[in-house]
């Protein structure tokens, strides 16, 4: 039985790689995934090869993960599989994350290293230079692991199933740990090789400086990773950490009685007699090999023996006074190691020489993101701050002429009889969309939807209620180490509560427009009428002949002439705006930014970690190609400004010259209740169209949640299952 720790491996299991990854190609890639057989063929060849291989198999296929990372993201919806370090009977941790196997992948790396070193004969010096080098190989790829591959192991804080054996406070306590063995082999090698008193006291000294090191991380980690973390483990470490302070303090008594500081020799004795003495009381408290209790105890006789030779020689002989230890020089350290990080993992190319990185000729996913990403940011772009600023120049337009009456009243005076030709044409607009049928239909369409998204939300509870029925059954029959449902589930109610409230609010702007709806229905259905019939129901007004108006009259036309100019130069702005929204969307329907981003990507390394953001320069530049649309839309917005408050002042003298006559204000309501019903029309459509896609894309998030159910529930079955078995 050995003294020293090895790393267990983490069990894994066979996956299919095909599957997923063939999906992932044809999907989101846009190419056939035919054209990468071979690689994914290679890929699954490579794996088995790895999984429990030598140390060569496991650092070709880390290099090819690095390619393939840099290739793919880290979620294919390949689902991999790894059992805790500590706990290879329980339920394994299963993540869809190729960066959780690259994790694991290094972490098994290390673990061999340790094992292979644990493999040596240290009874001989060749033997123990080997295990040395391999303790370091194995602290240098923990290392490799915790700065390397772990901040890429990202896992949202709320997951259930985390590995918190490839956390960084228990990947560094394991380095501390390969550390102090390897520096251990060392001390060995220096007695064996019989250095000095003094020499081999500061290389102990180093080496429980590495025990210790490791010991507090541990200690001051999280407790679910003290909990993940073997606790015999923890106690060797401890009982390992006082040793060789005890072995450090008696090896610099050694020096001391030999420059005849015997005061210096006693004190160090007594505190190496204390350090011993720490480690027999730590082995006892749990499960620490015999053979390292053992030479505890041997440590410990040969220090009692030495405290009671140097208190009688002092006392008989020397006569010299016992300093504190706090007065005493530190023993300084001694490192003889460090970690060291196989060359094929700080360079996996040079791993790849005998064959090419798998998907070479695949965009990387970075790159593929930066595309998607630009493409968001450009449609957003358009939308958002031009299309609908637009919009809003043009609701605000027409909400304060709507306030002025306009252009109603100025109809009024120059058609007395008929109707408006603007009016005639939104007529035709809402008679040929047979818009009140098609506002019915959308109003009824969306209810249907609503119901069909309480629907799965009701289904994902029924879920999670059997599966609390079930829990309650199970925990009458056996005892479950587990929260009870009511308990576990919380995340996932908390969720439920989320979505429903969602809903509730829905359903409350549904009721507001189907209000909007009753009560400008029936003017909106006098939109669809005839000509005949429209312009029968708008009273008319009559007007003397030119020769017979007054001063006044005249007043009012050279007002209402004012007006119609104004009121013509805003449509002018109108349209313009109009062009340039569509000049806009043609710009970004024919943007494609792929060609410059393939340019920027073939100056990174074939195998290089390219992430999106490393593509902003070139977004922002081709992005800038829309400042002009935004410059000219501000340009907009000031003449729109201008124009409106002129013809608030010119309406303001309009009406202070205007006749007041009923007739034509009869015939102004009329006309101001049909524009009005008009723009009722074009916003209950506005929020039915709303409302079709929140009730079809809130449907998808139903979907998911309760397929999460679904996972969540089958999870705890199996748990069940495990109990029975």
């Amino acid at each position: 039985m050995s003294n020293l720790l090895d790393i267990p491996s983490k069990s894994s299991y066979p996956i299919d790689i095909a599957g997923p990854a063939r999906d992932y190609i044809q999907h989101h890639v846009g190419v056939h995934p035919d054209q990468f057989r071979d690689d994914i063929r290679r890929w699954q060849s490579l794996r088995k090869d790895a999984i429990g291989g030598a140390a060569d198999p496991i650092l070709l296929y880390h290099a090819q993960l690095c390619s393939i990372l840099s290739k793919l993201p880290t979620d294919i919806q390949l689902e991999i599989a790894y059992a805790p370090a500590f706990a290879p009977a329980s339920l394994p941790v299963t993540l869809s994350n190729l960066a959780f196997e690259r994790a694991a992948i290094l972490f098994n790396l290390a673990a061999l290293y340790s094992q292979l070193a644990m493999s040596e004969d240290r009874a001989r010096l060749e033997g123990i230079k080997r295990a040395t080098t391999n303790f370091q190989l194995a602290a240098g790829t923990l290392s490799f692991l915790s700065s390397s591959a772990l901040p890429r192991l990202v896992i949202p804080p709320d997951a259930e199933n985390r590995p918190f054996d490839l956390t960084v406070p228990f990947v560094k306590a394991l380095e501390w740990l390969m550390l102090a063995q390897a520096q251990e082999c060392s001390w060995q090698m220096a007695k064996l090789n019989q250095y000095k008193n003094g020499v081999v006291a500061r290389v102990a000294a180093q080496t429980a400086a590495f025990y210790h090191q490791a010991y507090n991380t541990i200690r001051d980690s999280d407790s679910y990773i003290k909990r993940a973390f073997s606790s015999d483990w923890l106690l060797h470490i401890e009982v390992k950490w006082h040793h060789f302070e005890a072995v450090a303090q008696l090896r610099q008594s050694m020096e001391d009685i030999e420059a005849r500081r015997y005061g210096h020799e006693l004190a160090r004795l007594h505190q190496a007699q204390q350090d011993a003495k720490a480690a027999f009381d730590a082995g006892k408290r749990g499960k620490v090999a015999y053979v390292v209790i053992q030479d505890v105890q041997s440590l410990l006789d040969t220090v009692q023996k030495g405290v009671t030779r140097a208190e009688r020689d002092n006392d008989l002989i020397y006569h010299q006074d016992v300093p504190a230890m706090a007065t005493l020089p530190p023993i300084k350290h001694a490192p003889l190691v460090s970690s060291m990080t196989p060359a094929g993992l700080l360079n996996p190319v040079t791993v790849l020489a005998s064959e090419p990185p798998l998907f070479a000729n695949l965009l990387g996913w970075g790159a593929r993101e930066a595309i998607h990403i630009y493409d968001e940011r450009k449609t957003s772009l358009v939308k958002e701050k031009i299309a609908d600023v637009s919009q809003h120049l043009q609701d605000k337009s027409d909400r304060e002429l709507r306030d002025l009456n306009l252009p109603a009243a100025l109809e009024v005076l120059e058609r007395p009889i008929g109707l408006p030709p603007s009016l005639l044409k939104r007529a035709e607009e809402v008679r040929s969309e047979n818009g009140p049928a098609k506002v019915e239909t959308s109003i009824e369409d969306i209810q249907k939807l609503a119901h069909r998204d309480l629907e799965l939300l009701d289904e994902a509870m029924d879920i999670l209620d059997n599966e609390a029925s079930e829990d309650e059954a199970a925990r009458k029959k056996a005892l479950l180490d587990r929260l009870p449902s009511h308990e576990g589930n919380t995340k996932l109610v908390e969720k439920q509560k989320r979505f429903r409230d969602l809903l509730t609010r829905a359903s409350e702007s549904d009721e507001l427009v189907r209000q909007k709806w009753d009560e400008w229905g029936p003017n909106i259905v006098m939109l669809t009428w005839s000509e005949e019939d429209l312009e029968a129901s708008v009273p008319s007004s009559t007007f003397a002949s030119p020769s017979q108006i007054t001063p006044q009259g005249k007043h009012t036309q050279t007002f209402a002439r004012a007006l119609r100019v104004l009121l013509e130069s805003l449509d002018d702005l109108h349209s313009e705006r109009a062009q340039l929204v569509k000049r806009a969307r043609r710009l970004a329907e024919a943007d494609d930014v792929r060609d410059r981003i393939l340019a920027e990507a073939a100056k990174f390394d074939n195998m290089a970690d390219v992430q999106p953001l490393m593509f902003e320069d070139v977004s922002d530049q081709e992005l800038a190609k829309y400042d002009k649309f935004l410059t000219e839309l501000r340009e907009f917005e000031e003449k729109q400004n201008v124009i409106l408050v002129d013809t608030k002042k010119q309406h303001e003298l309009f009406l202070q010259s205007r006749i007041d006559d009923p007739a034509i204000k009869d015939r102004e309501f009329a006309l101001q209740s049909l524009e009005l019903a008009y723009f009722k029309y074009k916003e209950i459509v506005r929020n039915v169209e709303e409302g079709y896609k929140f009730y079809n894309d809130f449907a998808g998030l139903l979907v998911n949640f309760k397929e999460e159910c679904r996972n969540w529930t089958l999870q705890r079955r199996q748990e069940i299952q495990c109990v029975r078995l």
